[in-house]
């Protein structure tokens, strides 16, 4: 990214990273993100699109760092309702059933009449005017979980701005694939036992060790990330209503089927929220697309997968072995 672009936000060190800058950037009329960026702007731009309720801090600084010397010039953000970007409120709007609608989705019924804040759709439109307002001709995109989806909402409706596409750990939601395992399924459901910070500590720390690779977990550096994430903006609605997103979104199969840009797609072999087979699913309906089966890996990016994940995408999207 030249430095002209950079110098048309108000750019100031990342209270969180000594290795990003941060910016708040609106994208729309009624949505500004909040945008950090680090490494040599002049290297190709690497956009990550994180998962459901999950703030840009939770790409591990060990793997922002690999990226970076990788070659990428790495760009990460809060996603609409999470974090320090935006946060939509309606309270116009009945209430919905989450348990009723998620086996809605996994039979492949239709939620699209249900009426929520906003849908996966309105989050990739949110990435395509990021994308746009930092100025970039074409980005590679690297989505996770929910950000996976949103990736491929991204590439299929704006393919002039997605240069090469991966996705990990995710899914396109088509009708009639693996549910997720019942232990994992209650994290979506599971309430921590109070808001004060010691009890959402806990509960992120819980998350991960159900949903993570076992036997790979730092705890300390869960617990971590947990309190920074309370400390910098604690929004437990803004989960909710993601998770409405992508429960009344439904499937985006046809999205996955159109989409053009080379795409790779990584998947942990142990992941119980999402199993595997929701990314070769993905990777099928991809035409020409890779499929990466992550041995021991489950629904997280811990220190030990790292190297590997990194050295498939530099060599997906910078061709370089």
């Amino acid at each position: 990214m030249p430095n002209s672009i950079l110098n048309q936000y108000d750019w100031y060190p990342s209270p969180v990273s000594a290795m990003m800058q941060q910016a708040i950037i609106p994208v729309s009329k009624d949505i500004e993100l909040c945008v950090e960026v680090g490494g040599d702007p002049k290297n190709p731009p690497l956009l990550l699109i994180m998962g459901l309720g999950s703030q840009l801090i939770f790409w591990p600084e060990n793997f922002v760092k690999r990226l970076i010397d990788a070659g990428f010039f790495v760009i990460r953000f809060d996603n609409r309702d999470i974090g320090l970007s935006t946060k939509i409120s309606r309270s116009d709007l009945p209430k919905t059933n989450t348990l009723a609608a998620m086996m809605k989705l996994q039979l492949g019924l239709d939620n699209s009449k249900t009426p929520v804040p906003y849908r996966l759709d309105d989050m990739a439109e949110d990435t395509a005017g990021l994308i746009k307002a930092l100025g970039f001709r074409q980005v590679h995109v690297l989505g996770a979980s929910m950000g996976g989806i949103i990736a491929q909402i991204l590439a299929a409706k704006h393919p002039h701005l997605v240069d090469r596409l991966a996705l990990v750990f995710s899914t396109h939601n088509k009708p009639l694939l693996a549910p997720p395992r019942p232990k994992q399924l209650y994290t979506l459901i599971k309430r921590p036992n109070s808001y004060k910070e010691k009890d959402i500590v806990e509960h992120g720390k819980w998350f991960i060790k159900t949903v993570g690779s076992q036997g790979h977990i730092d705890e300390e550096a869960v617990a971590e990330v947990a309190k920074l994430r309370y400390q910098r903006c604690f929004y437990p609605v803004g989960s909710v209503q993601q998770l409405k997103a992508i429960l009344m979104t439904g499937s985006v199969q046809p999205y996955t089927k159109e989409i053009k840009a080379p795409t790779l797609v990584m998947h942990g072999s142990n992941d119980g929220l999402l199993p595997p087979s929701h990314g070769k699913a993905v990777a099928k309906d991809i035409p020409n697309a890779t499929f990466k089966l992550i041995k021991g890996m489950s629904h997280d990016l811990p220190e030990y997968f790292q190297p590997f994940i990194v050295a498939e995408l530099k060599k997906h999207m910078l061709q370089v072995s």
